[in-house]
């Protein structure tokens, strides 16, 4: 076999395994809760969060629900904390990078709002210390983790979306298809009576 068959093959298994170690039941309710918020008459907001390629999928949470999951009555109200880059840079230069996201929910958050975090190791500091204000706050929160189960964001969230892959390209394309894949449900769940 060629080096890019290799490679192909590879990431497919990868993949594979990603998917068939999400749990079915964590799913459900991570997609029920983003369904009951974006249903709500309180008009309650979806906080998405990351750091590198996770903050890429936390701004393309917030473009698909924002645009794309307005059917049947849905109002998602999605808004990725990593968006606002010079609000960020202020807040990392002035403070701290650990509450790039966690001074943020201070400002934002408020109970019946849910906060998805998105960290490959589960243990990015600034993202443990946005799910420990989440609590704080009362804002429901969901963590889609990789490498290994034992991770601190998988320990704090209310739902947890894990994947048991060790490699960061193969758990965030995994975790990229669950933000499809929530989308899908929600979408799918029937409209609001």
């Amino acid at each position: 076999m060629s080096i890019e068959t290799d490679i192909i093959l590879d990431h497919l298994g990868l993949i594979n395994i990603g998917f068939a170690s999400i749990d079915h039941d964590e799913f459900k309710k991570a997609a029920e809760l983003i369904w009951l918020t974006s249903i709500s008459n309180h008009r309650n907001n979806i906080y998405t969060i990351g750091n590198g390629a996770s903050a890429s999928i936390a701004q393309h949470w917030a473009c698909d629900y924002t645009k794309g999951c307005k059917k049947g009555g849905l109002r998602p109200r999605v808004i990725s904390l990593a968006a606002n880059i010079p609000l960020m840079t202020a807040i990392s230069n002035d403070i701290s990078y650990d509450d790039v996201y966690s001074f943020q929910l201070e400002a934002l958050g408020q109970e019946g709002d849910v906060l998805v975090a998105i960290s490959s190791s589960g243990n990015s500091p600034n993202v443990v210390k946005a799910i420990e204000t989440a609590k704080s706050l009362k804002v429901k929160t969901i963590a889609l983790t990789g490498f290994s189960s034992d991770n601190k964001c998988a320990q704090l969230a209310d739902i947890s979306l894990h994947v048991d892959i060790q490699e960061y390209e193969a758990a965030e394309d995994v975790h990229q298809a669950i933000m499809h894949m929530i989308a899908k449900y929600i979408r799918n769940r029937g409209k609001v009576t």
